[in-house]
């Protein structure tokens, strides 16, 4: 399975089956964590075979079954929520690669003592679960290419295929709180430029979610034919 396809298979799943993840893959996962951790100077925590996150009345009738889970964290930046979004969503992609079901989880869910650690300048943004889901999830009602982005018959394919994926991102409550803009050639390359930026928001969660969505972009894009505009 590639990335692409990943992205176009995965959905959020929710409740798990009682089933173990298998060592082999578990050292797959951790191996991605410690390489995201370094890349993106993260500090996620891959939580093993532990209930009680998703067993409290945070997650009563919402979650069942989850026994394993990444905690999401890093030092507090303008930056981490959206790191979050675009390093956790390679997880996620990757467990789908490998046969598993994910979830983003913001709110319902419980942090339990010792199952991670924190240093005084971390803090937690979300939880990921992960394991054999009971079903596979379904899709839902997504935007337009038009009501994200400046994609038209004037931009080029690439970038309309990123902002396509881009749409099959996983949003909180399905907001899709992000703009895509091509810019054309700018800076001194003369290079193909886009921008990426969240809007507004009642919910939140709007930069983690545009972390996403940008890892998602690449992805369909292709991140040879582009630059992101720098801030």
């Amino acid at each position: 399975m590639t990335l692409l396809e990943a992205i176009q298979s995965r959905h959020s799943v929710r409740k798990y089956k009682d089933i173990p993840v298998p060592e082999d893959i578990l050292s797959v996962l951790k191996a991605k964590t410690v390489e995201l951790n370094t890349e993106g100077c993260l500090n996620i925590q891959m939580v093993n075979d532990e209930p009680k996150a998703f067993s409290g009345f945070k997650s009563y009738g919402t979650f069942s079954g989850v026994k394993n889970y990444f905690v999401m964290a890093g030092k507090k930046s303008d930056t981490l929520e959206e790191n979050i979004g675009y390093y956790g969503e390679q997880l996620v992609l990757l467990a789908q690669t490998l046969g598993l079901n994910t979830c983003w989880v913001g709110l319902t869910y419980s942090k339990i003592p010792g199952t991670y650690e924190l240093e005084e300048d971390e803090k937690i943004v979300c939880y990921i679960a992960f394991g054999y889901g009971e079903s596979q999830g379904g899709g839902h009602k997504i935007k337009s290419p038009k009501d994200v982005s400046n994609a038209s018959d004037l931009t080029p394919g690439w970038f309309i295929k990123g902002v396509e994926a881009a749409l099959l991102a996983p949003t909180a409550v399905n907001q899709q709180k992000f703009r895509f803009e091509y810019l054309g050639r700018k800076g001194e390359g003369n290079f193909p430029m886009v921008s990426a930026k969240p809007s507004f928001s009642m919910v939140g969660y709007s930069k983690t979610d545009l972390g996403i969505a940008k890892l998602h972009f690449e992805i369909g894009a292709g991140k040879e034919n582009f630059e992101w505009e720098k801030e």
